[in-house]
């Protein structure tokens, strides 16, 4: 790619997007044009892929949730300007990087474990690669002291 394609890819990413993974439950604040209104939709559910483009700026993932009894599933972009924000709620155990496996199970077994027990180490993991360090180094502390 050329250099100024480069640049106008910079420039369309959002910078503050966490690192979303499969398994991760997330809300995903998305506005809504109605008329001349514009509101904010949260839509919260599980992630069950992602989905890499040719460009750092295609990246997409799709969220499913459960709603009425119906599986509902939607194909968010990452860096799209009508996502507001994307807030990390829970962290699975998986091990799979497409869960597509989950749409045909229902109720129990439908579930996924929870990979962190306390809260220290949620945050760490949901944590920005740049601000994670200092908070691994606390937990870490905190951790001897015990």
């Amino acid at each position: 790619m050329t250099g100024i394609a480069l640049q106008e890819q910079a420039e369309k990413m959002k910078k503050n997007r966490p690192d979303v993974r499969p398994g991760f439950t997330v809300r995903v604040h998305q506005k809504v044009q109605e008329g001349d209104k514009e509101r904010i939709q949260v839509f919260e559910g599980l992630i069950i892929g992602i989905h890499r483009g040719h460009s750092p700026t295609d990246t997409t993932f799709t969220v499913r949730r459960i709603a009425s009894g119906i599986g509902v599933e939607r194909v968010f972009p990452l860096h799209s300007p009508n996502v507001e924000k994307i807030e990390v709620k829970k962290v699975a155990e998986v091990r799979r990087a497409k869960l597509n496996f989950l749409r045909g199970r229902s109720g129990k077994s439908a579930r996924i474990s929870e990979r962190f027990t306390s809260s220290e180490e949620f945050a760490i993991a949901t944590a920005p690669e740049a601000e994670a360090a200092p908070q691994q180094e606390a937990a870490e502390e905190t951790r001897k002291a015990e």
